[in-house]
């Protein structure tokens, strides 16, 4: 990046387009579906995963407003225009962010369970899903947060994900598939730190207005589950029903990540939408 901070890299698959998935290394073995039509390059944003551990907090104090600009340098590496998108969860919001400061080199943009445009909304119960479960985990979190488990740091971790990973899927019986924790690396196992410091007060600070949003000129693609427990599915219709050229893909009985509840319909939807039509499930909100 221009401040001398190195993101981490993958780029995997065959096809001659190009998909960037920013903060998606966890995703490359379910995604392996899409190798053989695009070239993916999954990063690990700023401050996570393999990507450099910064200590200067004036290199994170712009929080998501970073992410999206060092996105901007990615793809001007990469020599990629107009640049394809897949974010999942608060990258959802990220990529939504970037399609408005840089619309010139934006072609299609996916937002798979996007957190939401307006984060201080609350949503009626039919749009933001809770359940015993949901009460079950964040209460058990709560009680390893003031009562942290002692040993190993990376073990430590692992046991949080063990029960938090719960709350991303619709079925209990798909959790073991959610292996997003990457504790064995020092910027994963920190991440709430970073989290709570810079990331959400710069996402709660975000005031998207209906002109803003209209900045955003390229096609996008919003695919989310009505049982998600982490980023509401209203929140899903509203990026839909403001974004100018927007639809929705909903995804029935499926959590936070529903391309592992409903593998066909999401990468189907995706492929398509990629190739350039909208897929027939994609509805205008």
């Amino acid at each position: 990046m221009q401040d001398g901070v190195r993101l981490y890299f993958r780029k995997v698959g065959s096809g001659s387009k190009a998909v960037i998935i920013p903060n998606g290394m966890y995703l490359q073995n379910d995604f392996r579906h899409l190798y053989d039509w695009r070239t993916l390059i999954f990063y690990d944003v700023r401050n996570r995963g393999l990507s450099d551990q910064v200590s200067d907090g004036s290199k994170l104090a712009r929080g998501i407003q970073q992410d999206v600009d060092d996105l901007e340098a990615l793809r001007r590496h990469f020599g990629i225009e107009p640049a394809d998108l897949i974010g999942h969860s608060y990258i959802g919001l990220m990529v939504g962010l970037y399609a408005m400061k840089y619309p010139a080199y934006v072609g299609r943009v996916v937002q798979i369970s996007p957190m939401q445009p307006d984060p201080a909304k609350q949503y009626p119960g039919h749009l933001a899903y809770a359940d015993a479960t949901s009460a079950a985990v964040m209460a058990e979190i709560g009680h390893m947060m003031q009562q942290p488990p002692s040993g190993d740091p990376e073990e430590v971790c692992r046991k949080f994900w063990l029960v938090l990973r719960l709350i991303y899927v619709a079925d209990p019986k798909d959790a073991d598939r959610i292996d997003w924790g990457r504790c064995e690396l020092p910027n994963e196992r920190n991440f709430m730190q970073y989290w709570t410091a810079h990331i959400l007060p710069s996402i709660q600070s975000l005031n998207m207005t209906s002109e803003e949003m209209a900045k955003a000129k390229a096609p996008v693609l919003v695919v989310h589950g009505m049982k998600d427990r982490s980023a509401p599915y209203g929140g899903g219709r509203d990026w839909a029903m403001r974004m100018a050229d927007a639809r929705l893909v909903t995804v029935e009985n499926a959590g936070h990540a529903p391309w592992i509840e409903a593998p066909e319909l999401v990468f189907g939807s995706i492929k398509a939408f990629f190739d350039g039509a909208w897929p027939e499930v994609a509805k205008i909100v």
